[in-house]
């Protein structure tokens, strides 16, 4: 199916002779989709869009809540030839309106609820087409896909053409747009469906967005090329997934999945018929991955991916998963640790800065070659901007961004370090340190503090319990107890948002 066009000739591979197998049931309303009905419509949209005027190249941006028709959307913009881009649901339209105007795309579909907003946006960046799609499938785009007969001719594209963009969160600067391409996608989901064994028995539970690169080119590409199906979710509901667990075969999620899930007491024995529990997007506490260990005898499967780069490690499938590591680089990604300021590897133990290079890794940053020159070596060495170290069993564990360094007094403080220590008193259920402004030292480090439930924890609760176990230097200079941590829609704590808030607490 589909040859001559690199990433959808590989997605389709699986599936090509079980056209009549189920790849998707609605995991709210039972309504099942079989791989021929799927790849209809996906030949549907890409001739609906083909009519719109989308050439090879054009990009397709798409900002609508989670559907079986984005999916086919995803795919059909493959199918001709098109960049695919999706867009955060939270996203502001004052906020969409930068990612229009940098990647100018063709066609811009948006939930119908947000197109009166978003209207005069799109047409001020040169938006030909604007269509609309709803959470009931509903929709101008479906309208479109279903005027179309299946049957289309992918469009030819070859392994360096680009299959989408995606944007970075922006937490540091204006967000950047990741292009990624036809054999960066394949090659690292043909990977760990190899390296995660998935098979055309298994069954996903996804539940996770399709704007991010977890949701939709892991958990979803991973489905297709093993030819296996998935049960779908709109979004995440604890109760929902447990009910679904002695169906399913694996989970993909993030952190607070587990977290929640942990407070079902149906787990244990829902969790029986389930293989695999993978964890990514952001750090899972040691304390989850024991509890979930000793609460249904499996052992989440953390690994470390980027925008930039899709997955780069993994804890083993057969093997030692270790709790507070990511793993080892996967087959065909080399990984090195190297000095933030002369480049130079590093000797396994020390902390620097994670280098990667790969089929995996991106082509560059959308009309930025002077940030793409800074990141992306002319060998093809991706500068990750993470700080880690490889252990002498060849594990990778991550401390922290580089941009998360403190420096206070001339001292390095990592802050994973001081966490790990806070995680690890009475009292506590999670913590993120911070440097903020200091006028002595340049910045003092802060911690935040969330308590488990019912425990009385106070600042000096938290500073008498470090005094004996870090360095002065590294010991917060404040402590400050809070219900939640900020984080956003895929679970990263948001430690730019704490610098910012609690900038003068030292002052």
């Amino acid at each position: 199916m589909y040859q001559g066009n690199y990433l959808a000739e590989r997605i389709a591979a699986a599936s090509a002779d079980r056209l009549g197998a189920v790849f998707l049931e609605h995991g709210l309303t039972g309504e099942v989709l079989k791989y021929r009905d799927f790849w209809q419509g996906a030949e549907q949209m890409a001739a609906a869009l083909t009519d719109l005027g989308v050439e090879p190249g054009d990009r397709v941006a798409v900002q609508t809540p989670k559907t079986v028709a984005m999916l086919q959307l995803y795919v059909g913009t493959v199918l001709a030839g098109g960049v695919f881009l999706p867009l955060n649901t939270a996203y502001t339209p004052a906020e969409v309106e930068y990612f229009l105007t940098d990647a100018r795309p063709r066609v811009f579909v948006c939930d119908p609820a947000k197109r009166d907003a978003l209207t005069q946006i799109a047409g001020k960046a040169g938006v030909s087409a604007l269509l609309t799609l709803a959470s009931d499938e509903s929709g101008t785009l479906t309208q479109a896909r279903d005027a179309q007969t299946p049957g289309f001719q992918a469009v030819p594209r070859d392994a360096t053409d680009l299959a989408a963009i995606l944007y970075t969160s922006g937490t540091t600067g204006r967000s950047k747009g990741a292009m990624l391409t036809h054999r960066a996608l394949a090659s690292n989901s043909l990977t760990l469906r190899d390296y995660w064994q998935f098979t055309d028995k298994d069954v996903l539970i996804h539940a996770l967005p399709i704007f991010h690169t977890h949701g939709l080119f892991v958990a979803t590409n991973v489905t297709l090329m093993a030819g296996g199906s998935c049960i779908f979710l709109p979004g995440f509901d604890a109760a929902k997934i447990i009910e679904l667990m002695p169906r399913a075969t694996s989970l993909m999620g993030v952190p607070t999945f587990y977290t929640r899930l942990l407070d079902q007491p149906e787990l244990a024995d829902a969790s029986r018929n389930m293989r695999l529990f993978v964890s990514g997007s952001a750090p899972l506490l040691a304390e989850t991955h024991d509890r979930w260990r000793e609460t249904t005898g499996h052992a989440i499967l953390e690994r470390y991916g980027m925008t930039e780069t899709n997955m780069n490690t993994s804890n083993p499938y057969d093997g030692d998963r270790r709790a507070g590591t990511v793993g080892f680089p996967l087959p065909g990604v080399e990984l090195k640790v190297t000095d933030p300021k002369s480049g130079d590897p590093l000797a396994d133990g020390e902390i620097g800065v994670i280098e990667v290079r790969g089929d995996n890794v991106f082509a560059g940053y959308w009309q930025m070659p002077e940030k793409t020159a800074e990141e992306l070596r002319e060998d093809g060495w991706f500068i990750t901007g993470d700080l880690g170290f490889v252990d002498d069993r060849g594990y990778v564990t991550i401390v922290g961004r580089g941009k998360d360094l403190i420096i206070t007094g001339g001292f390095n403080v990592y802050p994973k370090e001081v966490e790990s220590v806070i995680d690890e008193l009475p009292g506590v259920n999670e913590s993120a340190v911070i440097g903020v402004p200091h006028k002595d030292f340049g910045e003092g480090v802060v911690a935040i503090v969330v308590p488990q439930k019912g425990a009385s924890l106070s600042e000096t609760d938290v500073v008498a319990g470090l005094s004996e176990q870090l360095a002065k230097f590294k010991q917060p200079k404040r402590v400050v107890i809070v219900d939640e941590l900020p984080r956003n829609t895929m679970g990263k704590v948001q430690k730019n948002v704490m610098r910012e808030t609690y900038k003068g607490i030292l002052s």
